[in-house]
């Protein structure tokens, strides 16, 4: 049960619709609903504002699909993040609605429309092989009503293709920037533009960047103002700042 059906429980109640053993029964699973493997946060939209997110590696196709059925019974907006096609093939026989985008990894559900705002995200990569943990947030952050424009392969090594896009960065409400190797970019970005910057480091990269931990660290050592960082490939994270703080009033 999303907010808006509660409150519109709640009206029902208070005009005489509904009786109160029939509400009981509408909200005895408001909290959570316990799957045996998984405790389904179904509380989670009210408090928060966004359902609760699949994160299908360590999952078996079985209980992935048993969690999407639980929350398509409550109309719930559906991401499941990290995963391949042959799980897809599976989802798309209980529902017909799921979308598969294949960069990002990601299958989406989308039962209702998300309050939407005129403000807009960038999401910035350094190189092509960023693309899959910004395809994640872009995902993440379209998913939850957002609005997002793509600036791809501006990396230091050619910066001079950073400046050609310059205007849509600095039009954002809020910037993801992706990228791996020394993980210059967020810096770079931070320093041209008066928005907050949200750095991802991803674990592309020679030997010596260690899966992601030198950008990390370079990331976390940033002298630009205005830069915080989300975990190495977490895409998810950043598109669901992003989302946070482009819907802030």
């Amino acid at each position: 049960m999303n907010s808006e059906a509660l409150k519109d429980l709640l009206k029902d109640i208070r005009d005489g619709r509904i009786g109160i053993d029939e509400a009981m029964s509408l909200l005895k699973h408001l909290p959570y609903v316990d799957l045996g493997y998984a405790k389904l946060d179904t509380h989670r939209e009210i408090r928060v504002g966004y359902p609760e997110v699949i994160f299908c590696p360590g999952k078996t196709t079985q209980q992935i699909k048993t969690i999407i059925r639980a929350m398509l019974e409550r109309d719930s907006n559906i991401l499941a993040t990290r995963a391949d096609e042959s799980l897809f093939e599976e989802i798309r026989k209980i529902c017909s609605d799921a979308v598969y985008h294949p960069i990002a990894k990601a299958i989406t559900v989308r039962k209702r429309a998300m309050e939407t705002t005129d403000s807009y995200i960038a999401v910035v990569t350094a190189g092509t092989s960023d693309l899959p943990v910004a395809e994640e947030a872009a995902v993440t952050a379209e998913l939850f009503g957002n609005r997002v424009e793509r600036v791809v392969d501006v990396g230091v090594a050619g910066v001079h293709r950073l400046f050609d896009k310059l205007d849509v960065i600095r039009g954002a409400r809020v910037i993801v920037v992706v990228a791996g190797m020394e993980g210059a970019l967020p810096s770079l970005v931070g320093g041209l533009v008066d928005k907050p910057v949200i750095a991802v480091p991803t674990s592309v990269g020679y030997g010596a960047s260690f899966q992601g931990v030198a950008a990390l660290l370079s990331m976390l050592n940033s002298c630009a103002g205005g830069v915080c960082v989300v975990n190495i490939d977490n895409g998810f994270g950043a598109g669901y700042m992003a989302g946070m703080i482009n819907k802030l009033r």
